[in-house]
């Protein structure tokens, strides 16, 4: 699919702007901490609060640029840049968001599973975090928890991007054998982002496996509207065009399949007739 699959790799936060001092006289050139010129308390910045300020900011650079790495599948880079924010700032629960990210793409459960954890205990309320270690959680079947960080996500009222966690939560439902949950969660996230290309799939999907097939239609026809045909749709387009009687339909679907995705799995089932 043209998007990249919310819970396998973190989309790039937004690019942090490095403010100014806050509050007080700025420091004249020349000076130093022990002979500036004296302020009021309320203007009063402590050496070690600067330098920390300092790391935190190049931390938060190496983390955004390891992210874009890692959605560029660079991830030995993406790790390199992970390890150099942590060295700046231990305590930034982004990196270890990061290093987390990286470990899972990599297979390596156990060192994703700790970064992740590091993440949340740093950061309990940011919603990537949450989102990105519930996603790590639903595939490795623990559902029940993995729902509860999905629903944390989902609550921040300043998350920008809640149809993320929606998604996945609608996966995870789905992949626990909660249809009913499933349906919900897939509709919320079409709600919050009508073009959300995973959604729209998953939830055509769903409807096809409960034999609403007109729902299925409906929303399968969306994802096409908006994007171009992958094997996947094409053969689920083929398989409702047929519970549905409209032979016209399922011979054009199944044309664009022979032609297009010859030799994959979708186009092997719809040769051999396994429609089920």
């Amino acid at each position: 699919m043209k998007r990249m699959i919310a819970g396998a790799a973190a989309a790039l936060s937004a690019v942090w702007l490095l403010a100014g001092c806050a509050g007080g006289q700025a420091t004249r050139p020349g000076t130093t901490a022990s002979n500036a010129p004296s302020t009021p308390a309320s203007d009063y910045r402590p050496v070690e609060n600067i330098v920390t300020g300092a790391a935190r900011t190049r931390a938060k650079s190496h983390t955004e640029l390891g992210l874009a790495y890692l959605e560029a599948g660079n991830v030995a880079v993406a790790l390199d840049e992970g390890r150099q924010a942590l060295r700046d700032d231990s305590s930034y629960g982004p990196a270890y968001n990061l290093m987390g990210l990286a470990h899972m793409y990599l297979q390596e459960r156990p060192q994703a599973r700790e970064n992740f954890e590091k993440a949340l205990r740093l950061s309990p309320s940011d919603p990537d975090i949450n989102n990105n270690f519930g996603w790590f959680l639903c595939q490795s079947g623990e559902h029940a928890r993995a729902m509860e960080l999905f629903n944390t996500a989902i609550k921040n009222p300043l998350y920008a991007h809640p149809t993320r966690p929606y998604t996945n939560a609608g996966l995870c439902a789905m992949e626990a054998g909660d249809l009913a949950g499933a349906e919900v969660n897939f509709l919320r996230a079409i709600n919050a982002d009508p073009d959300n290309l995973q959604a729209l799939y998953n939830l055509a999907a769903l409807f096809y496996r409960r034999a609403n097939f007109y729902e299925a239609r409906k929303y399968l026809s969306d994802f096409h509207a908006k994007t171009d045909p992958v094997a996947e749709s094409l053969w689920l387009a083929v398989r409702i065009e047929r519970k549905l009687g409209d032979k016209a339909s399922e011979s054009g679907f199944a044309g664009q399949l022979r032609r297009r995705f010859a030799g994959t799995p979708q186009h092997q089932a719809l040769m051999q007739g396994n429609y089920d």
